[in-house]
């Protein structure tokens, strides 16, 4: 006969008890329902944060029209330029070639729309016609060499061109025998054409500017958009004198004009009471004192816009307008800053460096010494002095710094340099680069200290 001497509770207690496997189980599952709680609970969150968003009244009508690449029927404002190219071009429907033409223009002053306007209208008037006319354009910022624009001038006319390997004048013959197959005209726009001079020269210019003399059945006519006013300078004067047989200057817009394209786009891109009297002016105002860009103007409306939807708003305000210019500026520079090339990342950073560490008139000396340490800390090839200059003045062009031409007398000339972009921004979008992380607390040494630290201990 077996006798239980177990306590009765003991006994209660030991069968509830689970076992150590038992309890391992229990607490994955516990474990697994908490997570599968957690993530039907943020799930359930982004539902509900979209339905949010979905349920505030919208400002914008269309919001598109706002943006660069949006080309309105009709622009105000620039009646005579589009005069003076349709003047140009309207020889492509009588079967003959247009002349070459060089338009000039700062940045958002409608060289583009107007070029994409006018030869939008001729090839519809073309087919009508029946008249053999093709436009191709082609942005040098992207397409930026002489094999790459020819590779894409004979795929424009079905040739396969490999995207590399073959000799260039193989695919230039590629394209004019494509080309020649039948009577027609062909006008080719080069957009940010200065782009293309300065990286790879004006060789491409100058076989395009005389391929009417290998032709026999077609015509070639040539437009080039340039930002920058003196970019010929960088021609042969026989390139010069051939692409630039008809110039077009497109000057900025003024306060009032810009006022009117705004004016214009917002009839389109927005609902009805939605904007404030002041905003457009405000708008216009801003981007007139930068030159009278159009397109800053349009973008500062439609961050303005955005910003208001954000924030619940109904009606875009003043107030809206100030914060947009403020956001975009700072994400102009971040983008200008993350894009520079590693040793003009370098030579910013010695800037940044000198700048808070308290430094004041800074010179082409100090910003070369501290980027000469730099360059060892991280094993960088070190530039020239007179390279770096260079650097400097690329970083001026672009508004980074301000870099002032100062004479010292019998010791020569230099560079006085001071930031004008916040320096603590700056100096983390450029550690954000991988190879610059180990510079992160690097300390601005140059030569001049070192001199003076030696002259007190002796």
């Amino acid at each position: 006969m077996l006798i239980d001497n177990t306590n009765p509770q003991q006994k209660n207690d030991q069968q509830s008890k689970p076992t150590d496997a038992g309890q391992k189980g229990l607490f994955e599952y516990l474990v697994k329902e908490t997570s599968d709680e957690k993530e039907a609970s943020e799930d359930s969150k982004i539902d509900k944060l979209f339905e949010n968003l979905l349920s505030i009244k919208p400002i914008f009508a269309n919001r598109e029209v706002l943006r660069p690449s949006y080309t309105p029927d009709y622009l105000p404002h620039r009646l005579e330029q589009i005069n003076a190219v349709a003047e140009i071009l309207v020889a492509a429907l009588r079967g003959e070639s247009p002349s070459n033409i060089l338009i000039y223009g700062k940045t958002g002053t409608g060289k583009t729309a107007t070029l994409e306007s006018v030869s939008k209208k001729l090839v519809d008037l073309a087919e009508k016609m029946n008249i053999e006319c093709k436009v191709l354009f082609i942005n040098c910022e992207r397409i930026d060499t002489q094999y790459r624009i020819l590779a894409h001038l004979a795929r424009h006319y079905n040739r396969e061109v490999p995207i590399t390997g073959w000799p260039t004048d193989q695919v230039f013959n590629e394209f004019k025998e494509a080309l020649d197959k039948k009577e027609q005209v062909a006008i080719i726009i080069l957009d940010e054409i200065d782009n293309l001079v300065k990286k790879s020269g004006d060789d491409i210019l100058y076989n395009l500017s005389r391929i009417n003399g290998d032709l026999k059945k077609a015509k070639v006519s040539i437009i080039g958009i340039s930002n920058d006013l003196t970019f010929t300078d960088y021609l042969d004067p026989r390139v010069k004198s051939s692409l630039g047989e008809e110039e077009i200057i497109f000057p900025p817009y003024n306060a009032d004009q810009l006022r009117d394209i705004l004016e214009q786009r917002s009839k389109m891109a927005f609902k009805e009471n939605t904007l404030e009297p002041a905003v457009i002016p405000l708008c216009a105002a801003f981007a007139a004192q930068e030159h009278g860009d159009a397109r800053k103007a349009l973008d500062l409306l439609r961050v303005s816009a955005e910003l208001a939807e954000r924030l619940r708003d109904t009606v875009v305000r003043e107030e809206h307008v100030r914060k947009a210019r403020e956001k975009i500026e700072i994400d102009r520079i971040t983008e200008v800053v993350r894009t520079l090339p590693t040793q003009s990342k370098l030579v910013l950073y010695s800037i940044v460096l000198l700048d808070s560490s308290g430094s004041h008139e800074l010179n082409t000396g100090d910003v070369y010494n501290v980027y000469r340490r730099l360059c060892r800390m991280i094993d960088m090839d070190v530039l020239t002095q007179r390279r770096v200059t260079d650097l400097i003045s690329e970083l001026d062009m672009l508004g980074i710094i301000n870099a002032i031409v100062v004479s010292k007398g019998r010791y020569g000339r230099t560079k006085e340099i001071a930031l004008s972009v916040p320096a603590e921004g700056t100096r983390k979008v450029l550690l954000d680069d991988y190879r610059l992380r180990t510079l992160k607390d690097a300390r601005p040494y140059f030569e001049a200290q070192q001199r003076l630290a030696k002259d007190i201990s002796a």
